[in-house]
C-alpha cells in the first residue's frame, strides 16, 4: 500500500464516523460533512491504486 491509499482509507473510515455522528445528535451537516469526506478518501484511494498499477508496469 501507499501513502495516498492509506490516507484515503482513513478519510473513508473517519467520514463514516462524521456521518454516523450526524445521525445521532440529528446534525444534517454533519453528515453531509461525513459524506464528502468518504468521497474524498475513495478518490485518494483509487489514486494510489492507480500509481501502484503504474509503478507495477515499471518494474
Amino acid at each position: 500500500m501507499n501513502e495516498d491509499q492509506i490516507k484515503g482509507k482513513a478519510k473513508d473510515i473517519g467520514g463514516k464516523i462524521q456521518e454516523e455522528v450526524g445521525k445521532v445528535t440529528g446534525s444534517s451537516e454533519q453528515q453531509a460533512k461525513g459524506l464528502g469526506k468518504q468521497v474524498e478518501g475513495k478518490v485518494q484511494e483509487k489514486v494510489g491504486d492507480l500509481k501502484d498499477n503504474i509503478n507495477r508496469g515499471n518494474r
